[in-house]
């Protein structure tokens, strides 16, 4: 992730230690900021995913970008066992200071530390855009999950009706990095992930490359006027 000079859009093309490095920097209050910025939503977007994997009582979920744990926690409650994993070393520090009884790991999402077939579901919130790769993260999220298998990615997405979708952008792009300055422990991070949303595939766009990577039965449901979206996909 190269620094995004004043008035350029900001690339998706991010090398690992780049989005690790701009994550340690912000993980101190980042919980926080998350919910500032949206408003309290994150907390419902959490609740959402884990309705809609679908956990039981002693299943496996992987939870990959998991950050400090907040949303590993989140899925934990079903009763399935959930482990979070991260690249990023300052944010899993944080969360295991915090949330000492959440499994965390350090790990690549292009190289899952985990055999073939390991998970009853995996889900990814907020992380894939800031993947190198998005297309492989998917298909390695395959990889770990058994035949039948669910995953549920969260993330950032196009606003339906066009007056809120020009209102929201226009929050994202001016409004959102003010607020980052007051409440971020490394507010210049949030010009990079306002562009990365910006730039990130529309809903459609996405599920296409859901169903290329192998998942199956893919739909998605959106949150938040379309803010956010919810894809969902089975292993085939």
């Amino acid at each position: 992730m190269s620094r995004t000079p004043k008035g350029q859009r900001a690339s998706l093309d991010k090398q690992p230690h780049e989005v690790a490095a701009m994550f340690d920097g912000v993980a101190e209050r980042y919980d926080l900021t998350n919910t500032v910025l949206s408003f309290g939503q994150d907390r419902s977007w959490r609740r959402a995913t884990r309705a809609a994997l679908g956990l039981r009582p002693g299943e496996r979920v992987l939870d990959v970008g998991a950050g400090t744990g907040v949303s590993t926690r989140e899925l934990a409650q079903s009763g399935a066992y959930a482990v979070g994993l991260d690249l990023s070393l300052g944010m899993l520090q944080v969360g295991k200071r915090a949330r000492p009884e959440v499994s965390l790991l350090a790990g690549d999402a292009l190289r899952l530390p985990f055999a073939d077939a390991s998970f009853d579901a995996v889900t990814i919130s907020f992380a894939l855009r800031n993947v190198n790769d998005t297309d492989a993260a998917l298909r390695e999220l395959a990889r770990v999950t058994r035949p039948g298998g669910r995953l549920v990615v969260s993330e950032f997405s196009t606003p339906v009706n066009p007056v809120f979708r020009t209102v929201y952008l226009s929050y994202l792009m001016r409004s959102l990095p003010a607020v980052a300055r007051a409440v971020s422990s490394n507010p210049e991070a949030y010009v990079y992930l306002a562009e990365s949303v910006r730039a990130w595939p529309a809903q459609a766009a996405l599920a296409g490359r859901l169903a290329a990577a192998g998942w199956g039965r893919v739909a998605w449901r959106n949150l938040t006027g379309g803010v956010v979206a919810l894809h969902r996909g089975i292993r085939e």
